[in-house]
């Protein structure tokens, strides 16, 4: 799948009858896409980016039931999160991990420890399990010895989960082209295709790959689903409509492990303003956010973290683990994403509800908000909204698995560690076993101090999508996340397994590098930082 000329192949038969066009290569858009497909319907998927390149590779990892939303009231959110997530977890082992959790209360926090602990009880109820325990300042810095705040006054254990945001979007969308779906990167839709009395019924769509010489070309469909995310409002404007959504930034500090080397994750609320913050443990890094901060009106492909911001996280980080003398030059990347949520005009960004909205106008219906978590209840009330105008009013099934049953780990190389064949079957799933028989044995090992396999790189080079370098390092393997210089060091390496699979001359090779530096240095380094 997406061998090298896939794209060409795809836009030589864009102008065939397509039931439904899914505009954004998000989390939202892979859902639907998935879901539609299964209902047999033929849908196309266009990204003007590349896939997960939003919001979507920029979230806070976590696939949680929105314990916070407790304390905004959105018990329904909160009951349908928790319940996607206990099918995420049954059958995305490897991609989607339990993740245990500690909130720490302190002395002054704004909300009493008595109401955490009512709602993780509730918490857990909503979920049929039962994960919450009770612990004095003594026992949570034995679970934790970085926990060395000394106004420190107990806390809470539960259950959540975290995932790999980027891959499980690429898993969905693979598992939709599996099944009879299309799903074109790098293709930006330039304007909406009208009838005389308004109706949308098509997009026009330009090539925005490398080799695609700005190719255009109108595509028709009954229905146009807008699921772009953060940039809803401006495929509406091209059907009149006012803006209706807000922006709101949430930038993340990634550390080292061995700079803050935390056993589970540890919740906590900021002493400025009592917002939730959690730092935890990712794939051999220590992810810490988020912030929620309006972005404003200019929205940015690649938004990067404020001065304020990165003052704000570190002073709850400081507070709560002052032993470790931490500081901004022990940040390794910082990465941020925007959210979409309906703008009711709340002074405080944080009670925006998160829930999901639709919007049927004119024949483009808008998907907006919503959370990872529950990207496919999002799906099936998007589908559902529009099922009278697609072919046959197909149904769809919401008994059916979130994920794909993935290939036994048994059936994958014998000398490969448990640890690293459950990895590669979560991610990958059914093209797990093609990637250990692609791979040369020196590379089923990890890339530096991450857990991703040097054999990962050559196939998602040969076989997943990748039209830029930040593709392959920011989304299909995290290396921008997970290496110090987001994985530069490593170019010289990464080229020798990559540079053939992807078919680059040494010049298209040499931009692709310097396109990424300057990417990764103005983007996802510390602002100010003189590091490589």
């Amino acid at each position: 799948m997406w061998q090298r000329g896939w794209r060409d192949q795809i836009w030589s038969q864009l102008d065939g009858p397509w039931d439904l066009i899914v505009v954004g290569g998000g989390i939202t858009g892979a859902g639907i896409l998935r879901e539609a497909t299964r209902a047999g319907l033929r849908t196309l998927l266009v990204e003007a980016q590349d896939f997960a390149s939003g919001t979507s590779s920029r979230s806070a990892k976590l696939v949680h039931g929105g314990l916070r939303y407790l304390r905004n009231a959105q018990i329904r959110l909160t009951l349908a999160s928790v319940r996607e997530r206990e099918h995420l977890l049954k059958q995305g082992r490897g991609l989607i991990n339990p993740l245990g959790f500690l909130m720490a209360n302190f002395a002054g926090d704004r909300i009493p420890a008595w109401v955490f602990g009512f709602g993780l009880i509730l918490y857990d109820l909503l979920a049929f399990r039962w994960g919450t325990q009770h612990y004095g300042p003594q026992d949570m810095r034995n679970l934790c010895p970085p926990l060395s705040a000394p106004d420190l006054v107990g806390g809470f254990r539960y259950i959540d989960a975290q995932t790999d945001d980027a891959r499980l979007v690429l898993r969905v969308i693979r598992e939709a082209v599996l099944d009879g779906g299309t799903a074109l990167n790098y293709a930006r839709v330039e304007g909406l295709l009208r009838d005389r009395s308004g109706r949308v019924h098509g997009v026009a769509v330009c090539d925005r790959g490398p080799d695609g010489a700005g190719r255009t070309i109108e595509i028709n469909a009954p229905v146009v689903i807008n699921a772009t995310g953060a940039w809803a409002d401006e495929l509406r404007s091209h059907i009149g409509r006012q803006r209706r959504l807000r922006k709101i930034r949430g930038s993340h500090l990634v550390f080292p492990w061995k700079t803050l080397p935390l056993p589970r994750a540890i919740g906590f609320l900021h002493p400025e303003d009592g917002r939730a913050l959690f730092a935890f443990p990712w794939e051999g890094v220590t992810i810490y956010g988020t912030t929620d901060v309006d972005h404003g009106p200019v929205l940015d492909i690649d938004p990067v973290i404020s001065q304020a911001e990165i003052e704000y996280l570190m002073a709850g980080l400081t507070r709560v683990f002052p032993d470790l003398g931490l500081s901004t030059n022990d940040v390794q990347v910082t990465f941020a994403g925007l959210r979409a949520v309906v703008d009711t005009g709340k002074t405080d960004p944080s009670k925006e509800s998160r829930e999901h909205v639709l919007w049927n106008e004119n024949g483009l219906l808008t998907v907006s908000g919503g959370k990872l978590t529950t990207f496919r209840l999002t799906a099936h009330d998007a589908l559902r909204v529009i099922r009278r105008q697609l072919p046959g009013r197909p149904s769809f099934n919401r008994k059916l698995r979130v994920l794909d049953r993935p290939p036994a780990e048994s059936a994958l190389y014998a000398d490969l560690d448990p640890a690293s064949r459950l990895w590669l079957v979560g991610r990958h799933s059914a093209d797990a076993p093609a990637i250990i028989a692609t791979a040369n044995p020196e590379e089923l090992k990890p890339i530096g101090e991450s857990p991703a396999l040097w054999a990962e790189l050559r196939w998602a080079a040969r076989a997943e999508g990748v039209v830029h370098l930040d593709d392959l390092l920011l989304r299909r393997v995290r290396l921008g996340l997970l290496l110090p210089g987001g994985g530069l060091p490593l170019v010289d390496r990464i080229r020798t397994v990559v540079q053939p699979e992807l078919g680059w001359n040494d010049e298209r090779w040499t931009h692709e590098v310097e396109a990424y530096t300057h990417l990764w240095k103005s983007c996802y380094q510390l602002p100010g930082s003189t590091s490589s």
